[in-house]
């Protein structure tokens, strides 16, 4: 004879022990380790917590010669989006005022009472020293770079890039980014003919303003300037969005007001 209460309870049992083994394997399995992540969404992950979106900071860049001579300017860094980015000069006072506007692959600086911006190059430097114009008023690393390959070198991830056009400073870099944190440690910069520009090194991870943990150091030096040595320090970060005609040519003469 059939016993419907039975094979009712045998059923209730299974399904009972199929829901703790559900239960069971989601807590002994762990989240995707950081190690799963593409190359791509690891980029992506540093762009992230070394400029976190529309913001504005503060950075001092300090120019060391061989003889030990120094000269230091104070800029205030304003970006916008994926392509938009303005520094203005606060000192020295013979700079105050003096102002650049980045739009993609374009950059002009503007000189108060001298007229119209002029246009810039991503290789110059308006300050001199191993930063160049495109360090200065950089773009997230994924806007202008694809991954090109992702190892581990000394404990961290190594990723290879290479530029996504030729207008871009540089044609391929080396980057590599500690795994807990991810942001990078160091960057070296080479050229088409494989040639070795510069190096970036990243320090003092902290929080640099508005709970954004990030390196607020970056020192270069280049085998094209022996002695030489460029320093960029990062500090006051806001999360800030300025309307659109901000990052415009029109709006240069007037940036100074915004502070």
């Amino acid at each position: 004879m059939f016993n419907w209460k039975r094979n009712k309870g045998n059923a209730m049992r299974k399904w009972l022990s199929s829901v703790c083994g559900l239960v069971l394997w989601a807590l002994l399995v762990p989240a995707l380790p950081v190690s799963a992540m593409t190359g791509q969404e690891i980029l992506e992950r540093v762009d992230h917590n070394l400029q976190p979106g529309d913001l504005e900071m503060y950075r001092k860049i300090i120019n060391i010669e061989p003889d030990g001579r120094k000269k230091e300017y104070a800029l205030w860094f304003l970006k916008k989006d994926r392509d938009k980015v303005v520094t203005i000069f606060i000192s020295p006072a013979s700079e105050a005022g003096r102002a650049t506007l980045r739009q993609g692959d374009n950059m002009w600086l503007f000189i108060p009472n001298v007229g119209k911006p002029i246009r810039i190059t991503s290789m110059q430097s308006v300050v001199g020293g191993v930063f160049n114009n495109a360090d200065i008023m950089r773009l997230d690393y994924n806007v202008e770079y694809n991954v090109a390959g992702l190892s581990e070198d000394q404990g961290q991830f190594l990723l290879d890039l290479k530029a996504k056009s030729g207008a871009v400073a540089y044609d391929r870099l080396k980057m590599w980014v500690l795994k807990d944190k991810l942001v990078p440690t160091k960057i070296e910069c080479f050229a088409a003919t494989g040639m070795l520009i510069k190096t970036l090194y990243f320090k003092e991870v902290k929080d640099i303003g508005d709970g954004v943990v990030g390196p607020a150091v970056t020192e270069t030096d280049s085998p094209l300037y022996k002695g030489y040595k460029s320093i960029l320090i990062s500090a006051k970060l806001k999360k800030r969005t300025l309307p659109d005609e901000v990052f415009t040519l029109n709006y240069m003469p007037r940036l100074k007001a915004l502070r």
